[in-house]
């Protein structure tokens, strides 16, 4: 034997990855030390011998390079039911171009793949376990809705016999009260919460495509449609539950197509006239006054009816002022898990803003703020100034809408709270007024004018 051929053995016996090479007629001609390892099988036992005595040839990706005259990269690979591996195999030509064997190198990643299934069987539990917790800090779906004040427990209440029903609910409240929470939480309270919950903003799909979303439509329907067809929306709800949010949106001609399934559970597909009997219970939602629209004679009086046979109106933040700072500190913890910081604390002229603000963008705009509040703030405590910060310019008015005050009086109030800021900024700054205009977003020039103004 060469030189050549010792220094090959000895780097072939040195590799971590099993080696195998085998010859035209399937036989085993190269075993390494990696290989013995791998699949505990001897040099002595395997050499010479056909490697389908020792594995199943569909085990054997170096048998199907052989077969196929193509070679294999990366390619993951078990040739054993307790062997996980990447292989590298690739076919064996002489000087002539004629097929002699094939080569296959094996990296063992079976220890991988067990850890990575440990991995994800922990996860598992853990996100069990994390449900469980959740579910015995939640008794039921309407926990969701934060809040203990009278005129929410008045609408869980109402809420929680309507979906011990089949029956169809309109949710009636301004924007941000939590109508889709609501509503969410009526399906998973009811017998059909194993069923799907299907969503839908009436106000965002535009006019041309309301009745293709909401009905489906047959193959070939029209110009551009799915060959197979497709589902609408209500007929995904089959078996579950469809949210029609700000249902006002919905034209005179689809309010017409959804009476009809309302009164028959048969849904047609555009291009279909036979239909599809469907289970769906129906939950509208609305901030609009719909009465109102009736009387203008754009929305019909029988879909209302049909859709009103249980009512619940989803109280403003406003008429639930004892759920405020309970919210509030909901929130600040919530976000401050999220963004992985220290939950601040909420100074008694800072939780006194929250209760005398008017809210007009209800539990979304405290949420929303408390969210921003997280983000910005870099303070362990927060004040009735670092909230004043974070309302938009026009939000003074909400503090005082809900009280019968005057222009004058109103203008009076906005002046004291600006000069407060101001004064308060200037002592935060030390006096530096090119500093308290930068932090207060003005020019300083109009910050002299304002100190003029309010003689500070």
């Amino acid at each position: 034997m060469s030189k050549s051929q010792y220094y090959l053995d000895a780097i072939l016996a040195a590799e971590d990855d099993a080696i195998t090479v085998i010859t035209a007629e399937m036989k085993v001609l190269f075993w390494n030390d990696a290989a013995v390892k791998t699949y505990n099988i001897d040099q002595s036992a395997i050499l010479h011998k056909p490697i389908g005595e020792f594995f199943h040839n569909d085990d054997l990706m170096v048998l199907k390079v052989l077969q196929t005259k193509k070679a294999v990269k990366n390619m993951y690979h078990q040739p054993r039911k307790d062997k996980h591996v990447v292989i590298n195999a690739s076919p064996i030509y002489n000087d002539e171009n004629e097929l002699i064997g094939a080569v296959s190198i094996e990296r063992d990643i079976s220890q991988i793949v067990k850890l990575n299934d440990n991995l994800i069987h922990t996860s598992t539990e853990l996100s069990e376990l994390r449900q469980k917790l959740i579910t015995n800090n939640e008794d039921t779906p309407f926990s969701k809705l934060k809040g203990s004040s009278p005129a929410l427990k008045q609408t869980i209440q109402i809420a929680s016999k309507a979906a011990k029903t089949h029956a169809t609910t309109l949710i009636l409240g301004e924007s941000g009260t939590g109508k889709e929470i609501c509503a969410r939480a009526i399906h998973e309270a009811s017998l059909k919460s194993d069923g799907p919950f299907v969503p839908v903003n009436c106000g965002a799909i535009p006019s041309a495509l309301f009745e293709s979303e909401l009905f489906g439509y047959e193959g070939g329907s029209f110009t551009g449609a799915d060959k197979a067809g497709k589902a609408g929306k209500i007929e995904m709800a089959d078996g579950g539950t469809i949210f029609l949010d700000e249902v006002g949106e919905l034209p005179l001609d689809m309010q017409v197509k959804l009476l009809r399934v309302l009164q028959e559970n048969v849904v047609y597909r555009i291009g279909d006239s036979s239909g599809k009997e469907i289970n769906v219970r129906f939950v509208a939602a609305t901030n609009q006054d719909l009465e109102q629209l009736m009387k203008e004679k754009k929305f019909r009086s029988d879909l209302f009816y049909r859709l009103n046979v249980i009512q619940i109106i989803m109280p403003p933040l406003r008429n639930r002022i004892s759920d405020i700072l309970e919210l509030a500190n909901f929130f600040l913890n919530h976000f401050a898990v999220k963004y992985q910081v220290s939950p601040p604390e909420m100074e008694t002229d800072a939780s006194q803003l929250l209760l005398d603000y008017h809210w007009p963008g209800n539990v979304r705009e405290l949420r929303n703020l408390m969210e921003r509040m997280i983000i910005l703030s870099e303070s362990s405590v927060i004040h009735k100034h670092d909230l004043l910060r974070l309302f938009k310019q026009e939000a003074p008015d909400a503090f005082y809408e809900s009280k019968a005050i005057d222009t004058k009086k109103l203008r009076r109030q906005m002046d004291n709270i600006e000069k407060q800021l101001i004064e308060e900024t200037l002592i935060e700054m030390n006096g530096n007024k090119s500093a308290s205009a930068r932090k207060l977003g003005i020019s300083r020039v109009t910050l002299y004018n304002k100190i003029e103004k309010y003689g500070i």
